[in-house]
């Protein structure tokens, strides 16, 4: 059975940075999901035309392997775009955001046997909201566990409010992302965040958090992750030449839930979808 969003899920949010919405997706929609990211990657992240196939004469199998993130599916279907709105992520947004929600960003991760993880970081680091409202929803397509790839986090990292330094690292288990260092826990203190197709991982933007690599002999981890944060808040984000200023307020948004303060300004259209390989075969931020 789905899980509540109620008192004890918020309270596990506050408590620890993250909770688990069980069958927040089902199992229809979750084929609907994975059917959608075989045709994206088929088409070469260009499914407006249907026929376009820019990988002929590859099985699927060989088509997912040669990705592991797209970035920003939303912007190129529909199906992404609907799920980012999903009426039971929403439900849960407006209990640990607010009434007002407004989304910033979707990944499509498509691990496959033997590709990396991501090192320790923290999502606040990379999108820098003003009023520390950032939350990410990770939602499981496959079986996530600890043999091909699962979320693993440091519970409570969040409360402190602290950005921690990163650096680059070299460690084969991860791709090409910095890792967060110098904070109070060790990896000890970990928990993996094993769900079944279906889930929903509710995270704070300063929740410690890291995957490991798909170490299963087949089968895939995919997930899809999308950003919220406060409608009310600015978001001082990437501009049109991708450069951060405190004063900016990124306005490639969609709005899920409520009103939009400042929806004077317009919308923008900024975000570029593009794909990202691992290590051995480079890869962008």
């Amino acid at each position: 059975m789905p899980d509540s969003i109620d008192e004890d899920f918020v309270a596990q949010y506050v408590r620890d940075g993250f909770a688990v919405l069980r069958g927040a997706l089902t199992r229809a929609e979750v084929a609907e999901v994975n059917s959608e990211a075989l045709r994206i990657c088929r088409a070469g992240l260009n499914p407006s035309d249907e026929a376009t196939d820019a990988h002929p004469g590859q099985s699927d199998a060989d088509v997912l392997r040669q990705y592991l993130c797209i970035h920003h599916p939303h912007k190129i279907s529909e199906v992404a775009r609907q799920i980012m709105r999903h009426p039971r992520i929403v439900d849960g947004l407006t209990r640990v955001i607010g009434p007002n929600v407004k989304a910033m960003q979707s990944m499509l991760f498509i691990k496959s046997e033997g590709k990396p993880g991501q090192a320790w970081h923290q999502d606040e680091h990379f999108i820098p909201t003003r009023d520390r409202s950032l939350a990410g929803v990770w939602i499981a397509l496959d079986d996530a566990t600890t043999e091909n790839g699962c979320l693993w986090v440091l519970p409570g990292s969040h409360a402190r409010g602290v950005l921690y330094p990163d650096r680059e690292q070299t460690d084969e288990r991860f791709d090409c992302t910095d890792e967060a260092f110098g904070f109070p826990y060790t990896d000890d203190d970990a928990v993996p965040v094993e769900v079944p197709a279906g889930a929903a991982l509710f995270f704070n933007g300063y929740l410690l958090h890291r995957s490991l690599e798909n170490s299963g002999k087949h089968g895939y981890r995919r997930a899809l992750v999308n950003h919220y944060m406060s409608a009310e808040s600015l978001l001082p984000w990437q501009n049109s030449e991708g450069r951060y200023f405190a004063e900016y307020d990124f306005r490639d948004i969609v709005m899920v839930a409520g009103e939009d303060p400042y929806a004077y300004k317009g919308l923008r259209d900024l975000s570029v979808p593009g794909s990202r390989a691992d290590k051995s075969g480079g890869c962008d931020r």
